[in-house]
């Protein structure tokens, strides 16, 4: 390893010496020679161009760290073959995947069946429903109300609420049992 620098760190067992790290001079070389031969056989294969260069990139990362790939010592004896036949395999992988992403894609809109389609009477009766809330809202006074929308729907805690009105708990939750009861009211005249 005259010269060459290790992709990891010199003298160092990460892996405990598992995995032995291609040397940079030796992935250049891989990537001159292979990316074009590789590029053609995934994008033959391949969805779009992007898709050919992720897999030519995960293929380079796969042999970066390759126990005994086709620039180690123990070294394969038909590179070309052992590449590509690695290039096969992740075509399969990502085949694979697809496959269950496509299955799962289908069980979910296949489930869809069951809710209720959104027609414009609904959307109707939604929007009359939303204004008859936001008009009881209204009738409120403005402390109660700005206490039961920044509890509601901003989420805060009534132990902030308390200390930003400068009031105790108990008056937090006091005006927050008024806002849902003539909230309640006001839903229930209007059925």
């Amino acid at each position: 390893m005259h010269g060459e620098k290790n992709l990891l760190n010199p003298g160092s067992r990460p892996w405990g010496g598992i995995v032995r790290p291609v040397i940079e001079p030796d992935l250049h070389r891989l990537d001159r020679r292979y990316r074009p031969a590789l590029m053609a056989f995934f994008m033959r294969r391949a969805a779009s161009h992007s898709d050919a260069e992720d897999m030519t990139q995960e293929l380079f990362a796969k042999l970066a760290t390759a126990q005994s790939g086709p620039t180690g010592a123990g070294g394969v004896d038909n590179a070309d073959a052992y590449i590509f036949q690695m290039a096969a395999n992740l075509l399969r992988d990502r085949g694979r995947r697809e496959r269950v992403r496509a299955n799962y894609r289908a069980s979910v809109h296949a489930g869809a069946g069951d809710l209720e389609p959104l027609d414009p009477a609904r959307v109707l009766l939604g929007r009359e429903s939303l204004g008859e809330v936001s008009d009881a809202l209204r009738e409120l006074p403005d402390r109660t109300r700005a206490i039961f929308l920044l509890f509601r729907l901003e989420g805060m805690k009534q132990s902030e609420l308390a200390a930003l009105y400068g009031v105790s708990v108990s008056a937090v939750q006091k005006h927050i049992l008024k806002a849902m009861t003539h909230l309640t009211r006001r839903v229930r005249a209007g059925e």
